[in-house]
């Protein structure tokens, strides 16, 4: 049962000719946003993950938007990341890269992953450590670290709302699988989910170019993917 009004053609997005000017058939990237098919105006009850397809992180964290981010950190160089940037660019940050890299340093530990916590200010920045034995951060650190997150957000409400980066494509603070591969989002998203971690979640600039690749906007996806990857509708 198609749960969507046909009267939502009706509707215009943009003034003037904009709808019939701006089509999508000749647009480099793009994004191909699915619904959920959930009937309108039920409230879903379950905790999910929003993801932030088409925003951009820096810009809403500069504009207050959120009084906590969850990040990568590394005790070797900071500068690139977006830990280094807001260090550089938040009003009132006491810290810079240098001072970053040199805290995470002095707390780095041997086999646990560890959550470092960065006082900037206009936001608090949770940043997970990886083992100082590991040069990559595996799955397990990332699940380890998002349970700790997790708790710490339930004893600092002011902490909320948050957000965090999808750990994709880092360089410094590169995720891995079992195999050694970058694993999926799909797969950094169950294991923030199950670790109880609720905020947002910004996708990495990449896969704003996930077309012809639909997209969901919230995780966990509707049961319609898994009947589709079981050979269903």
């Amino acid at each position: 049962m198609n749960t969507y009004s046909t009267q939502a053609t009706s509707v215009r997005i943009y003034d003037g000719d904009g709808d019939a000017l701006f089509l999508e058939t000749g647009l480099a990237d793009k994004l191909v946003l699915a619904p959920e098919g959930r009937p309108i105006g039920s409230a879903d009850k379950q905790p999910r993950l929003r993801l932030m397809w088409g925003q951009y992180l820096l810009d809403d964290l500069l504009a207050g938007r959120y009084s906590s981010l969850v990040c990568a950190a590394n005790a070797e160089d900071n500068t690139e990341g977006i830990l280094g940037q807001l260090a550089t660019m938040l009003p009132g940050s006491q810290w810079t890269p240098e001072s970053v890299t040199a805290h995470a340093r002095q707390f780095a530990q041997r086999d646990d992953v560890t959550v470092l916590k960065y006082d900037m200010g206009l936001v608090e920045v949770l940043a997970l450590l990886r083992p100082s034995h590991r040069e990559v951060m595996t799955m397990e650190d990332l699940s380890h670290g998002f349970e700790l997150v997790s708790q710490l957000l339930r004893h600092h409400t002011q902490w909320r709302p948050t957000a965090t980066v999808s750990f994709l494509e880092g360089r410094a603070n590169r995720l891995e699988d079992a195999e050694g591969n970058e694993p999926s989002f799909e797969s950094i998203l169950q294991v923030m989910h199950e670790a109880g971690y609720d905020g947002d979640v910004y996708p990495s600039p990449a896969m704003f170019e996930a077309a012809p690749t639909a997209v969901f906007s919230r995780y966990p996806f509707p049961d319609s993917l898994e009947a589709m990857r079981s050979g269903g509708f």
